[in-house]
């Protein structure tokens, strides 16, 4: 995809990986989420903290701000983000405004905190009505088709990443 249409018809994202000491990732279950009723109501509802970049903010200052916003917590450090963008298409009954879709910078996080700081109404609006431990591996299978191949190539980018904070526990 070419840069001009990459930034003229896809949204500014940020996501987050975030991992726990022991290499575990974070998982949140979107709030009143449409579920694929092909699968019918399966773990896909279940995703990574993401959100839209305002304009003129800078990545890393919108991936913090996105991360409390959704799950209340503040005690994280930056460890890795993605080069360039991973873009995905919205399903074709799905728009938003303009766009055709996201393009998404992802931030690798380590949870420096403990699970009580988890607070999923820190924010007026909630993302999340529950969330949960799991492992990277999960993340293709739990998030609703159009975005599988961003989550899968998450699992691959940050496999390495996740082995060495096992190590290290």
């Amino acid at each position: 995809m070419d840069h001009e249409t990459l930034v003229n018809h896809y949204r500014p994202n940020v996501g987050i990986v975030l991992f726990s000491r022991n290499g575990q990732v974070w998982y949140g279950r979107r709030a009143g989420a449409i579920i694929d009723h092909e699968a019918g109501d399966t773990p896909l509802r279940w995703q990574m903290p993401q959100g839209g970049v305002d304009d003129g903010e800078d990545i890393v200052a919108a991936a913090f701000r996105e991360l409390k916003e959704e799950t209340g917590i503040v005690s994280a450090r930056l460890l890795s983000i993605t080069p360039g963008w991973l873009a995905y298409n919205f399903p074709p009954k799905y728009k938003k405004k303009k766009w055709k879709g996201q393009r998404q910078k992802w931030a690798a996080m380590l949870f420096e905190g403990d699970d009580g700081e988890v607070d999923l109404e820190a924010d007026d609006h909630h993302e999340f009505d529950a969330w949960r431990w799991g492992e990277l591996e999960e993340a293709p299978s739990l998030i609703v088709p159009f975005k599988r191949h961003i989550y899968e190539e998450l699992m691959a980018a940050f496999t390495p990443l996740r082995n060495f904070l096992r190590s290290q526990s």
